[in-house]
């Protein structure tokens, strides 16, 4: 995750993420919405932080 957008995030939602972890999936933005090819990569990298 780039340093900008941890800021970002630290700067909006920083009480909430107080005790949160984020994970970066490092998934381009070169996918349409819902694109087949986005869903199944998101299944993929998500699937190894979800019970």
């Amino acid at each position: 995750m780039e340093k900008a957008h941890r800021s970002k995030l630290q700067r909006r939602f920083g009480k909430h993420l107080k005790h949160a972890r984020v994970i970066c999936l490092d998934i381009p933005d070169d996918y349409a919405f819902m694109q087949p090819e986005l869903v199944a990569l998101l299944e993929k990298r998500v699937g190894a932080y979800l019970p």
